[in-house]
């Protein structure tokens, strides 16, 4: 049976390996599960990844709006990230996770996701070219060693699209 690991002590190790990938000249990205779509998001762009809190509903709100979750005192507007895709929403289950939105952003969003995947590093990835009439928070698209498809998320774009502004109905 694996050794199961605290959440403190997962966190402290993943923050380590951050700080050595950094200064190795590397660029890993979090991978992120969303539905049915693996998603890259640079980690200057997230705060952190942690696992889902209580969440208020917001009536007249679109479904993919979730409500508001309080994190450590700080008040976030949670966005199921897959939904807002078009997607199915993501099931509140043990691996189901919120991305906090870097702060520098200020717009005190949270994504939930489907599940944390860990580190992935595209730079040997084959890129391919976005979607004609895709989102402005897609940045690229990847193919792994395994012909897996792969987004990447930008985070500046989503949180400027008026559609993601937009949670009222």
């Amino acid at each position: 049976m694996p050794e199961r690991v605290s959440l403190r002590d997962y966190q402290r190790e993943l923050a380590e390996r951050l700080k050595e990938a950094s200064s190795a000249g590397t660029t890993s990205k979090l991978a992120v599960q969303a539905g049915a779509e693996r998603w890259l998001v640079d980690m200057a762009e997230a705060n952190e990844v942690i696992p889902v809190p209580a969440i208020t509903p917001v009536a007249q709100t679109r479904p993919w709006f979730k409500g508001l979750a309080n994190v450590r005192g700080n008040l976030y507007s949670v966005v199921d990230l897959p939904a807002f895709l078009g997607g199915a929403a993501v099931p509140l289950t043990e691996q189901a996770r919120l991305l906090l939105v870097a702060d520098r952003f200020r717009a005190a969003a949270a994504l939930l996701i489907n599940g944390s995947l860990g580190l992935r590093n595209p730079a040997r990835w084959q890129a391919q070219a976005p979607a004609a009439g895709a989102g402005a928070w897609l940045k690229a698209q990847y193919v792994d060693e395994s012909g897996g498809a792969w987004k990447e998320l930008d985070i500046a774009g989503l949180v400027r699209d008026e559609g993601f502004l937009t949670v009222g109905i």
